[in-house]
């Protein structure tokens, strides 16, 4: 096991541990583990701190270093795109139909974060003219003080292009594109370092929480993770099937017999990227060229993350409902946007799914006081987010080989 997989093994561990501990804690202090609790708010600021940049450092790096011709491009973005509006139509669906939140909210009259966070979010309207704004924003400080994805995102897509077009031309950007690397590592690093407090921030929320509410908030998360492990197991089961079955004409035994071995070390070490060469080796086996193996589990992973997305529609509209608010078609269009730009720029990091979702809330306008909760059951969907962000590399890569015409040997 790699030193980055063991590290994230003894995080996981320490979270569990957290959670075991925070149980009697709560119980045993009540009402006075309530100040536990603003350990876990701290965090996930630290969290928001910090994703912003990395978001920013991971478009503009991604701009500067991908060269991919027109027609590939346009194939790898035609697939991403598919898979990823069923990912997000699943989870959404899912939270609709089966209203995990409302059993959270149940629970001893659970607030998630108070009345304040509930009426700031409530009190938000979005129309069309609010919502297209959001592509321009009024400053350049803006979007950085609010956290919005979307004007960030749009931002470093405008710079990164414009390096791109001045490097095209012959002009000297490798000191730009060194330091943005070189900043990207940086925040990845900076990352690395809140994460580790997040045992800590699992005790502390559990604590307060059990202390205020006693043991009924644990049916809400059961409840939370039951929904999201069962649309992350739908996915490949009816999208990536469907489209072996129907357009690749592949065998499924013999897709799932070479796709084994990546699954079982993306579940065990919870990371796509670190499962990248055992996944290239399953693509070889299958037949797929070297060229599509690379444009789509390389180049494409940083749109290709169908378990984040799925993962982040289910849990924003969970959130939504453990606060006792309903979200229009027009909030959770603005979520689902929301989470695809997420989910594209913040992959490749430790509790990626996680830290995307901080930034989803903040663009949506949801309280994210709930998140630390959430934290203390993220290491099983984060498995589970992990193994289907593998076999989307894998789907991906077999589509643009088929859609080139190659024939898998």
């Amino acid at each position: 096991m790699t030193q980055a997989s063991s590290r994230r093994g003894g995080i996981t561990g320490r979270i569990i541990l957290g959670l075991v501990c925070g149980l009697p804690v709560g119980l045993y202090l009540g009402a006075d583990a309530a100040v536990l609790g603003e350990i876990g708010k701290l965090v996930i600021q630290a969290i928001k701190l910090a994703a912003a940049p990395l978001l920013i450092f991971t478009v503009i790096g991604a701009v500067l270093s991908t060269r991919v011709s027109a027609r590939d491009g346009a194939r790898m973005g035609f697939f991403c795109g598919v898979n990823a509006v069923i990912a997000l139509a699943i989870g959404m669906l899912l939270s609709n139909l089966i209203k995990p939140g409302l059993r959270l909210a149940a629970a001893a009259g659970y607030d998630g974060g108070g009345e304040a966070a509930l009426a700031a979010a409530a009190g938000q309207k979005l129309g069309l003219a609010s919502f297209l704004g959001n592509f321009v924003p009024p400053s350049l400080v803006q979007p950085f003080a609010d956290n919005a994805i979307l004007p960030l995102v749009i931002m470093s897509l405008a710079f990164g292009l414009a390096l791109r077009k001045l490097k095209d031309k012959g002009e000297d950007v490798a000191g730009v594109e060194k330091a943005v690397a070189v900043l990207r590592r940086a925040m990845e690093t900076l990352l690395s370092w809140i994460i580790q407090a997040a045992p800590l921030a699992v005790f502390g929320v559990v604590a307060s929480s059990i202390g205020k509410y006693g043991l009924s908030p644990l049916k809400g998360l059961a409840a939370y993770v039951a929904v999201g492990l069962l649309g992350l197991i739908l996915h490949p089961l009816i999208v990536y099937q469907g489209w072996l079955v129907a357009y690749v004409r592949m065998p499924l035994r013999r897709f799932w017999q070479e796709a084994r071995g990546p699954l079982i070390y993306a579940m065990g070490a919870n990371s796509s990227l670190a499962t990248l060469p055992l996944t290239l080796q399953a693509l070889d086996n299958l037949g797929v060229s070297k060229a599509s193996s690379a444009l789509g589990a390389c180049v494409g992973t940083n749109l290709n993350n169908d378990g984040i997305i799925l993962y982040e529609a289910m849990a924003v509209l969970f959130v939504a409902q453990a606060h006792g608010l309903h979200l229009s078609a027009g909030r959770q269009l603005s979520a689902a946007f929301s989470c695809l730009i997420a989910a594209m720029g913040i992959a490749g990091v430790p509790e990626a799914g996680f830290i995307s979702l901080s930034l989803v809330l903040a663009a949506v306008g949801l309280p994210v006081e709930l998140l630390p909760l959430l934290l203390s059951v993220d290491w099983i969907l984060a498995r589970a987010r992990s193994v289907v962000n593998v076999l989307g590399d894998m789907m991906i890569s077999i589509l643009i080989d088929r859609a080139a015409g190659r024939r898998l040997t």
